[in-house]
């Protein structure tokens, strides 16, 4: 692998960093793989850059518009994954760590688009909830909404995945209409600036919409506002440095800091040797350990098992490392690479030295490690290594300190709330795991311990076959972890979009709050004239278009045929003594579906046209109950519209259904398919 000479982008422009270069080291040979410059950039360019060009650009963009470029984004990275592959080795990642890392991020961006077109409107409001009466006549409103903050968005970013780690925190930020300006770790730089080039060669981001610093964050910190977001992943104490700088208090910056953990995996009290569960704890911690070199910030660092298994689970674990292969990440064999420096590699030497205070090292050597591969003999590469604590009640270090790499500790556990206790010793994690098929121990412990993790896996037997496992972070699950672990969230499905913008409580008339969030809202104008809804393609359909149908009377005999013709002959509808018993009930009723299919043969318009199909309903509830005798009516209304494709979109209607009294006996929302 030839130098590369690493630049940031600033301004829709590459540029080189500076004079004061510094050199990057192969985490295979050691020797250079990279050279950056890290001298001043423009960073009031950047900001500048970022919210008067990348802001605007986005925020006139839909969020379906924003999710199709993620889409394309994705795709990309996919199409030129090769290259990304060439690089990975360097950083001391087999090709299966860098599958995580390379098709891992590229997915993440996939289900943001996914996430984007089929959960978030056509629009550029973002409605959070119901809208809530706030006065008597209804007249004046409520309505909560989200929109994109005007800043940017800095990423800090680590140095173990630098492919994912930027692109799950682009989904979002990109996704909400933000700019963001991302620093990887330095370490890592020349892999990070490969995957940032495909996406800048796409020509799908808008001018301003991404910037990359290779190199220090200069002053950047010191030009955040309110309107701006520091997402960070990495160590607690540079998080909390950061957190701790004068502009993001003075100025109330969001911060969200996703920090390595103490993370700790739990062989239930049921899992004895030789069952599934305790062979699948058994894989995971080895997996946790060696996957990335234990260098991933979920990584397993603390495995609890029943006192009485204890022996049985050091020899398994013990049998199971020795099988792990270490040495050069490119070569197939190689089961674990080398840790990312050999400055990392001392680090965690130290940290387990501390941890040796209080555990004996039952696998592994510190110093000693046979590596396969002629061009790895210099690297930065260390013996996984398995500690065992017979004393956790006591000791402070295996639930203090972290050796962030191959390592984990074994510890034993008197019972359930036993375990849940010493799990929660770590004061807060990204994820913990339990090895359980019992539902009773897996609720019992997920109450107990919940509160002190972002993240629980559970996994059996049954669930094992397909289980993502214990340390992979997804994109429709929250990443992050109370206490230690940060305190923040991050991805999450739609709620990471929400990170980086800004609810807002709206009052308002009806008529208004419609006008802005492009709903229909209870209240506001209707268009209740010529022609029928259904006769209206969905571009030339307006939100608000109203049938109100003529009154239907419900007698006994539809009753009943109903009731024999769907199988239906629960007693309210058959037995007037026992219907007038139920306190719901004045006497026989009619079925609540008889009063949908009649209200769908009232307002519906039979004969073919732009409405291609009806896909569901939402939020059905019957308010009242219909007698014989009772006539009901329908009002329908187009509350809301979602394009699907270049052929259709999903119209979202509003529908009432009343009595004769004009009292309310059902409501819902009726979801079509209507051609553009």
């Amino acid at each position: 692998m030839s130098v590369l000479t690493l630049k940031s982008y600033v301004a829709d422009e590459w540029v080189d960093g500076g004079p004061n270069e510094i050199a990057i080291a192969s985490a295979v040979t050691g020797e250079t793989a990279a050279r950056a410059g890290t001298g001043a950039l423009d960073f009031a360019a950047m900001v500048r850059h970022a919210r008067e060009v990348g802001g605007p650009a986005l925020r006139a963009m839909t969020f379906h518009e924003r999710a199709a470029m993620l889409k394309g984004l994705a795709k990309a990275i996919m199409d030129r994954k090769e290259a990304l592959y060439a690089l990975n080795p360097e950083t001391g990642a087999t090709r299966k760590d860098g599958w995580i890392d390379i098709e891992g991020g590229a997915g993440t961006l996939f289900s943001y688009a996914s996430k984007g077109k089929r959960e978030l409107p056509d629009d550029r409001v973002l409605i959070d909830g119901e809208p809530e009466r706030i006065s008597r006549e209804g007249t004046f409103m409520g309505l909560h909404v989200f929109t994109p903050l005007q800043g940017f968005a800095l990423h800090v970013n680590a140095f173990n995945f630098p492919v994912w780690g930027m692109l799950e925190k682009l989904g979002p930020t990109l996704l909400a209409g933000v700019p963001a300006i991302v620093k990887p770790a330095t370490a890592t730089a020349y892999l990070a600036e490969a995957a940032f080039r495909i996406l800048i060669e796409t020509g799908l981001l808008p001018k301003g919409a991404v910037q990359l610093v290779i190199g220090p964050t200069g002053d950047l910190f010191d030009r955040l506002t309110g309107q701006d977001v520091v997402s960070f992943t990495g160590s607690a104490s540079t998080a909390q440095k950061l957190r701790a700088h004068p502009r993001v208090i003075a100025e109330s910056a969001r911060f969200i800091a996703e920090q390595d953990s103490l993370n700790a995996s739990v062989l239930g009290p049921d899992a004895e040797p030789g069952s599934p569960e305790f062979d699948l704890f058994i894989k995971e911690v080895v997996r946790e350990m060696t996957v990335k070199a234990g260098q991933k910030c979920t990584a397993i660092r603390r495995a609890f098992v029943p006192e009485k298994y204890l022996k049985e689970a050091e020899k398994a674990l013990a049998e199971s490392l020795a099988r792990i292969k270490v040495g050069d990440p490119a070569l197939e064999e190689a089961r674990m690479g080398a840790l990312v420096s050999h400055a990392q590699r001392e680090d965690v030497r130290d940290k387990v030295r501390a941890l040796a205070r209080e555990a004996d090292i039952v696998f592994g050597d510190l110093e000693k490690v046979e590596i396969i591969g002629e061009r790895a003999q210099k690297g930065a590469f260390i013996s996984p290594i398995l500690l065992r604590c017979d004393d956790p009640w006591t000791a402070k270090a295996v639930h203090v300190v972290e050796a962030f790499g191959p390592v984990s500790t074994l510890m034993p556990y008197r019972d359930l709330e036993d375990a849940a206790a010493l799990a929660n010793r770590g004061e807060g994690s990204l994820v913990a795991s339990l090895f359980t098929h019992d539902p009773k121990i897996a609720r019992e412990f997920v109450l107990a311990a919940g509160a002190y993790h972002g993240r629980l896996a559970i996994i059996d037997r049954d669930s094992a076959k397909e289980s993502t496992g214990h340390g992979s972070p997804l994109p429709v699950l929250v990443h992050g972890g109370p206490g230690r672990a940060g305190g923040g969230e991050e991805m999450g499905g739609a709620r990471g979009v929400k990170h980086y913008m800004q609810r807002t409580a709206l009052q308002g008339s009806p008529a208004i709050l419609t006008g802005v969030a492009n709903s229909w809202i209870k209240g506001a104008p209707v268009d209740a004239a010529p022609p029928h809804p259904f006769r209206l393609k969905f571009g030339a359909l307006e939100i608000g278009k109203t049938i109100e149908t003529k009154p239907r009377e419900i007698t006994l005999d539809d009753i009943e045929h109903f009731a024999h013709f769907t199988g239906d002959t629960f007693y309210a509808h058959m037995d007037e003594e026992a219907a007038r018993a139920n306190p719901f009930f004045p006497g026989r009723v009619a079925h609540g579906y008889l009063i949908l299919s009649f209200a769908a043969g009232l307002f519906v318009d039979p004969a073919p046209g732009p409405v291609l199909a009806n896909y569901g309903l939402d939020n059905l509830r019957f308010l009242a109950p219909v007698s014989p005798g009772d006539s009901i009516k329908v009002r329908l209304t187009a509350k809301s519209k979602k394009k699907r494709n270049d052929d259709y979109g999903e119209v979202r209607w509003d529908v009432e259904v009343a009595n004769q009294k004009g009292e309310t006996v059902a409501t819902y929302e009726l979801l079509t398919m209507n051609a553009v």
